[in-house]
């Protein structure tokens, strides 16, 4: 790497694509292997560190799908309104229907979800049948399994339910309870330390030339929302040696993260302490807002060396962070949600760079075809694409719109994608 002077003075001249410097950062990464068994309230969004299959079928019993009488289909045969099928009450009202058997000529009164008394092989609807005295008048003839779930028709025994690596959802959980497990083996969350650099941050109340420190925060509640733990240090000033040992504390943490400093000013120091101690992989990456992005790795401990412009912190921790803490993580890297919309006026983009636009969405009523009563087009108002300092940009748009490296930007009309990274985790 070029020495302090020497990178000061030359800048970025070339920057790596946005792409490659994602697949460099995390090819330098190893996912950990701890793991934990933990009851099921207390996993929901864990990923799993074993396969999971059915040691039990659900539902483990013939059961009844609707309210009516349990009944051998063969003796409702031929049954209509006309002539009914007369089949005797098995068990009164009064006594109990829980321990009762269908057999030949009989009926047993049932509930949805009860279990099919021995016997039957059917249930006739409550609605196509009366009780007169202590017979049944079936007026509508059943076939073999009509109205009956079998044991296992939610879940068969055996089945394989979950892999590797499944991120745990509610319905999961409850699924899994529903087949007998109480606790399941899952992955430790990835351990993020997070810190913030620069000798003009304060916490509260800037005096002139001083600046709140928002980043380690948003970066922090980031990385809580991926499915990490953060350790939101105190602020490191730009000094080598406080630098250093801010960096080598959190060696034991999964990932290390730093806020500022990661640019080619005198007071950037942060990429020569990150190579002093390990290798500084990527320093400059061809997208906007945020292109003085550095990526290392310090004793196999991957650092993400952030911007300080707020704007430029979050596009680069949304690129390069959340995908390195699904990878060493064991994480669902599913991508963000999205929704089409027509751009209100144009996004201007520089041939060669990944840009993302922050923008506004609204919907407009056809007023002509509807009366104005029905959505029919989402409409996206560019708020920025440039600023990396403005965080209210961020703050107050709904999402953003990528352009590619290849494109010169999207004319005012044009249909794009706008992603929520802040929707979803």
């Amino acid at each position: 790497m070029t020495n302090a002077h020497d990178r000061q003075t030359a800048g970025f001249k070339e920057r790596t694509r946005l792409a490659d410097a994602r697949e460099t950062l995390l090819a330098a990464a190893t996912p950990h292997q701890r793991t934990d068994t933990l009851p099921l309230g207390r996993v929901d969004g864990r990923s799993l560190a074993e396969a999971v299959t059915a040691a039990n079928p659900v539902p483990n019993y013939d059961r009844a799908a609707m309210d009516g009488w349990a009944v051998r289909a063969e003796d409702t045969f031929g049954a209509s309104d006309r002539s009914p099928s007369i089949l005797r009450v098995a068990v009164s009202e009064a006594e109990s229907d829980a321990d009762a058997a269908v057999e030949p000529g009989s009926a047993v009164r049932v509930h949805t979800g009860s279990e099919l008394p021995p016997g039957a092989d059917a249930v006739v609807m409550v609605e196509h049948a009366d009780v007169v005295g202590s017979e049944l008048e079936v007026f509508d003839a059943v076939t073999e399994g009509e109205n009956v779930g079998d044991a296992g028709e939610d879940v068969a025994e055996g089945q394989e339910l979950f892999d590797i690596g499944h991120e745990l959802r509610p319905s999961d959980l409850g699924l899994l309870k529903s087949v007998g497990r109480d606790e399941v083996t899952v992955y430790d969350r990835p351990t993020v330390g997070v810190i913030p650099t620069g000798e003009e941050l304060v916490q509260s109340d800037p005096e002139p030339g001083e600046v709140v420190e928002t980043n380690g925060l948003t970066v922090s509640r980031l990385v809580h929302r991926w499915g990490g733990v953060a350790t939101y240090r105190n602020v490191v000033t730009d000094d080598p040696a406080a630098l250093r040992a801010a960096v080598q504390r959190d060696l034991t943490k999964d990932v290390v993260v730093t806020t500022g400093g990661s640019s080619v000013g005198e007071r950037d120091l942060i990429p020569e302490v990150v190579d002093e101690l390990g290798e500084v992989l990527v320093h400059g990456v061809a997208l906007k807002p945020g292109h003085p992005v550095a990526l290392g790795v310090v004793e196999d401990t991957p650092v993400v060396m952030l911007p300080g412009y707020p704007v430029a912190c979050i596009v680069n921790a949304v690129q390069f962070l959340r995908p390195l803490l699904k990878h060493v993580g064991h994480l669902d890297g599913r991508p963000y949600p999205s929704v089409e919309a027509r751009l209100e006026r144009k996004i201007p983009s520089e041939p060669g760079v990944r840009t993302f636009a922050r923008v506004r969405l609204r919907e407009e009523n056809d007023e002509g075809d509807n009366g104005g009563n029905d959505p029919v087009e989402r409409i996206a108002e560019p708020t920025r694409t440039s600023g990396s300092g403005v965080l209210s940009s961020v703050a107050l748009a709904d999402g953003w719109v990528a352009v590619p490296e290849e494109t010169e930007g999207y004319a005012k009309g044009e249909t794009v994608t706008v992603e929520g990274w802040e929707w979803s985790a």
